[in-house]
């Protein structure tokens, strides 16, 4: 089994994290982003889209996108639980990665990727306006997430969830992305400052 990682990348982090939480090692195969090492002909011949993570199995099963290989490790070691326990459980930290991914991540990726300059020849077109208006919907979605934090630890609950780990690496990619870090929201400060100092966020 080898895992094709991508770095500082925020796909690539997300599964280190996640497999760091459950305590498993795996061979790992380095990719240079930066030198567009992801647009190889090796990586395009295991993933079409040019995207990493990518997982190769022993029997040489494929399986890209991130959750979809954080679901497979969590299928063979469910301990400790990282996507829910039972149903309702499981529909309720998926709805939260889902709201994690689709309302903060996104949002930060697109300003990120549409008005850095390093991304220019990655973000075809770029749009600098499109990056622009994402910020203050990062924000505002940070805001919704201050007021959900008020009464609990975590993002989906009272457990450390994948939702956190896809909200960790949502916000600490606002520096690159060059959004300001929300002081005044107390609540997610507080979380964040939980979830920032586990060991696996070190991946």
């Amino acid at each position: 089994m080898k895992l094709y990682d991508g770095g500082k990348a925020p796909n690539p982090r997300r599964v280190r994290v996640f497999l760091a939480e459950k305590a498993i090692e795996i061979e790992t195969v380095p990719v240079d982003m930066g030198q567009m090492g992801h647009k190889s002909s090796e990586v395009t011949a295991l993933n079409p889209l040019q995207r990493l993570p990518v997982l190769v199995l022993d029997d040489d099963t494929v399986i890209t996108e991130s959750v979809a290989i954080c679901r497979y490790f969590e299928e063979l070691h469910p301990e400790p639980p990282l996507m829910g326990t039972d149903a309702r459980d499981k529909a309720i930290v998926e709805m939260w990665n889902r709201r994690m991914e689709l309302n903060f991540l996104a949002s930060v990726a697109a300003a990120f990727r549409h008005t850095h300059p390093a991304m220019k020849e990655w973000e075809v077109p770029q749009l600098a306006e499109w990056g622009e208006a994402n910020r203050p919907k990062a924000l505002s979605f940070l805001d919704l997430l201050d007021r959900e934090l008020a009464d609990r630890e975590f993002i989906a609950g009272d457990r450390y969830t994948i939702a956190d780990i896809t909200g960790l690496i949502a916000f600490d990619f606002m520096k690159p992305a060059r959004i300001e870090r929300p002081a005044h929201l107390t609540n997610v400060m507080r979380w964040y400052g939980t979830v920032s100092s586990r060991p696996s966020a070190l991946a």
